[in-house]
């Protein structure tokens, strides 16, 4: 009787130390992750190809000298436009005019000359028909007549020199554009084709300089084939103010240090918003891609493996799914594969997912970011 009330006492015991063991919390499932979602669209969208310009002067003249002189007055002022032809320089004309005279007065004295010594020899001709002067006679005075004549002729071309030379006393735009700073002011003695005296820059219309990768050539010969292919400038500091323009150069090689080809495109610039020396965005628009699966580019996240895109299915979980995006186009991206129209993916809050995360999504609201 002692042996079944020792194990009745045991299993009480064991009983009792297993009720009062602490019972084991479930695990408590993780809240709903508060994102921003979007729906994957589907539409025709242009295919453009982004590159950054180099603004250039569609002339640019260096003016100089083209004779030693001393400036005696500035036509214009720094930073003004002109007009071509406008008078820019004068320099002091005084030593050019005494050479024109002492040239033109060696014309008179040879002219006279020359008009004696015609007559004389005229006359000697008469005279040796008649017997009485000697042919080296004739042949003396006639030849005295011929040599001035060429006097007279050097004469004349020494004058037209000279008035070149005069007119270079006035140094005149050669094209329309705005000037620069003047390096030399009245007073200062110039050499000619010594420094630049001012530099002006055509800047209307104006060049805008990019290069593109090789890989997107073609597309660019197509797009260029039979019509002018259009092009956007983004003004500097301005967002969402363009200058319209067209390509008007393409180089005939491709660089091989770099593998890019160089472009120029020409812009009207009427508003002179494009300044020469400035970089901006160059936008060219090769076609349209039709029916093309697009999602805001904030959507896309990148990772070792390459971009990707967290998905909301269904069941409120994200998938992490790998895409190939084929371009951006304003704040819209392609996608060429891993994603179809109609799926909802995450445009903000990625950065507390993991997948299979349960997500408390609202709708992108219009004007939540520029469309």
């Amino acid at each position: 009787m002692k042996q079944p009330s020792e194990i009745t006492i045991i299993l009480l015991v064991f009983l009792l130390c297993t009720a009062c063991a602490p019972k084991k919390d479930r695990p408590k499932a993780k809240p709903a992750v508060p994102v921003t979602v979007a729906l994957a669209a589907q539409k025709d969208v242009p295919v453009q190809l982004k590159a950054i310009g180099n603004i250039e002067a569609f002339t640019s003249v260096a003016i100089k000298s083209q004779v030693n002189g001393q400036i005696a007055r500035v036509h214009f002022k720094e930073g003004s436009d002109v007009e071509k032809g406008a008078m820019l320089i004068s320099l002091d004309p005084e030593p050019f005019l005494a050479t024109l005279s002492q040239y033109e007065a060696a014309l008179s004295k040879d002219q006279a000359q020359y008009k004696f010594a015609r007559e004389q020899a005229s006359r000697y001709e008469g005279l040796l028909k008649e017997g009485i002067v000697t042919r080296d006679q004739y042949e003396l005075l006639r030849a005295n007549s011929e040599s001035f004549a060429a006097s007279v002729v050097a004469d004349r071309a020494a004058i037209k020199s000279a008035r070149i030379q005069l007119g270079y006393c006035s140094i005149r735009s050669p094209i329309s554009g705005r000037t620069g700073t003047i390096a030399l002011q009245p007073g200062n003695l110039i050499k000619a084709n010594d420094l630049p005296l001012v530099t002006i820059n055509q800047v209307s219309p104006i060049y805008a300089t990019f290069s593109i990768p090789e890989k997107r050539f073609a597309e660019v010969k197509r797009a260029m084939a039979g019509k002018e292919l259009k092009i956007e400038a983004v003004i500097p500091n301005e967002p969402g103010s363009t200058e319209s323009g067209t390509i008007s150069f393409l180089d005939n090689a491709v660089n091989s240090a770099t593998g890019t080809i160089k472009l120029k495109g020409v812009f009207t610039n009427r508003s002179r918003k494009l300044w020469p020396g400035q970089f901006t965005d160059v936008v060219m628009t090769l076609g349209q891609r039709k029916n093309a699966v697009v999602v805001p580019t904030n959507a896309i996240q990148t990772s070792q493996q390459g971009q990707f895109i967290y998905v909301v299915k269904s069941d409120k979980k994200v998938e992490m799914r790998q895409v190939t995006v084929d371009a951006a186009v304003g704040e819209e991206s392609i996608i060429g594969k891993g994603l179809a129209a109609g799926e909802s993916v995450v445009v903000d809050g990625q950065l507390r997912l993991t997948p299979g995360a349960v997500v408390e999504s609202k709708e992108k609201q219009t004007g939540e970011g520029k469309k």
